[in-house]
């Protein structure tokens, strides 16, 4: 597999260093050199397969030789150990359970594969491996428990201060060991920018080996379009072959692994992205200005983002052609007053206890539904995380209802482990640099 970047499409790297470096110097994304098609017997049989056997098969398509294949599948069943079932609300309507894996939410699909990925190609005696991660609410966590114990590496998470749910602070501050956070006294827009910079900055990458976690690797992107292929095969066991998804976002990196799942042959009929009123895309493809803002913080959290990462490979994965990519994906962005009742018609309709940000992507669907009545496809909305995690947006008698995993419980007795900074790039250096 070689890959290039965004910036530069001449640029040719391995995957290994892709997943090492995570941003080219120049300030691209890498993409795969070529993306190509899953073989239409196994999409024809795809519900035949597991889970762990369909990200095997989508991971070497992708991989190619990278990785030996009993080395892969054996990461891969270590990595992906949990289900993502697709759990019916009616007929036609389906809720995408992504938070079975030990962070509560769908960043465990990344983080865990990413973290072995990285085990599996450092060696002995290499310098120690320090992996810098900004996080708007469930990256940190699962980014954390995902290195936890890693041997050779060190995990730094930037979060920005009371913009978090008091779990989400828990999974990220209580681990110790080679996990350390950061708060910072800013966005999650800054916490990031403060990522990038690092990566670009000369005299900490003489330093250290830096990488990262975030949904900027490659490496966290691609294990993502295992679960909408795995969906898609749920769906097909029960006759149902037109599929819409509707992705909840906020730097664009779970709806593009489904729009590169899309590019390798996923059959699905089209891709919502769902905002809060961080909804720098929404008004992109309804205006074609692609204008970022300071984010807004919200009871959907994870996707308080002005300026998403990752949309410059969704550009890529089109070849910049605005309208290919409007026939493909669709945008709808929704406040917090609509997220509340999107919470309540969940539980009136379905008895079912949703995040705000999984409500978010209900809302889409029926928007969506709304204004093209004639498409009678199947509508998945991804939940990607528990409900636990925000137990002060619920109404009382809807949050009554969740029930606490004991994950989060034993987290309570822990001290809190953080350090504090603000914005400035040199705080940031300085406190790298003492290490």
């Amino acid at each position: 597999m070689k890959l290039y970047s965004t910036n530069n499409k001449d640029l040719r790297v391995s995957f290994k260093e892709a997943v090492f470096n995570s941003m080219p110097q120049d300030k691209g994304l890498y993409m795969p050199v070529e993306i190509p098609q899953l073989d239409a017997a196994f999409i024809e049989n795809i519900e035949q397969y597991t889970l762990p056997e369909i990200a095997y098969k989508v991971a070497s398509t992708l991989l190619k030789d990278e990785i030996p294949a009993d080395d892969l599948k054996a990461l891969i069943n270590d990595a992906i150990n949990f289900e993502a079932p697709a759990v019916k609300l009616d007929d036609r309507t389906f809720v995408l359970e992504l938070f079975h894996g030990p962070s509560l939410a769908f960043k465990d699909f990344g983080a865990r594969f990413m973290s072995r990925v990285m085990a599996y190609f450092l060696k002995d005696g290499e310098q120690l491996l320090d992996v810098l991660v900004a996080t708007s609410g469930d990256t940190g966590g699962a980014v954390a428990l995902g290195f936890l114990g890693v041997p050779n590496t060190r995990v730094t998470i930037l979060y920005p201060e009371g913009k978090v749910s008091p779990i989400q602070e828990l999974q990220l501050t209580t681990n110790g060991h080679n996990i350390r956070a950061i708060e910072v006294k800013g966005t999650f827009d800054d916490c990031q920018a403060l990522v990038k910079q690092a990566f670009a900055d000369a005299d900490l990458n003489a330093k250290f080996r830096l990488t990262s976690a975030n949904s900027i690797n490659i490496s966290r992107l691609i294990p993502q379009t295992f679960y909408y292929f795995n969906t898609y095969a749920q769906l097909k066991k029960q006759g149902l072959s037109d599929v819409v998804f509707s992705v909840p976002s906020g730097n664009f990196g779970n709806i593009g692994a489904g729009l590169l799942a899309y590019k390798l042959g996923l059959p699905a009929k089209q891709f919502i992205a769902a905002t809060n009123v961080n909804d720098t895309v929404p008004r992109f493809l309804e205006t074609g200005n692609y204008e970022t803002k300071p984010s807004t913080q919200t009871y959907s959290n994870a996707m308080d983002v002005g300026a998403p990462s990752n949309w410059v490979r969704i550009m890529d994965l089109f070849n910049q052609d605005v309208e290919a990519l409007k026939k493909v994906v669709t945008a709808y962005r929704f406040t917090d007053e609509e997220t509340l009742a999107g919470i309540k018609a969940l539980d009136n309709q379905f008895n079912y206890v949703a995040c705000p940000h999984t409500a978010i992507a209900y809302l889409a669907v029926e928007k969506y539904r709304n204004e093209n009545p004639a498409d009678e496809s199947a509508a998945v909305f991804l939940s990607t995380a528990h409900a636990c995690k925000f137990p002060d947006i619920f109404p009382e008698a809807i949050a009554a209802k969740i029930e606490i995993p004991e994950q989060v419980t034993a987290l309570e007795s822990k001290p809190k482990q953080a350090d504090q900074l603000g914005v400035d790039f040199e705080g940031f250096k300085a406190y790298l640099l003492r290490g």
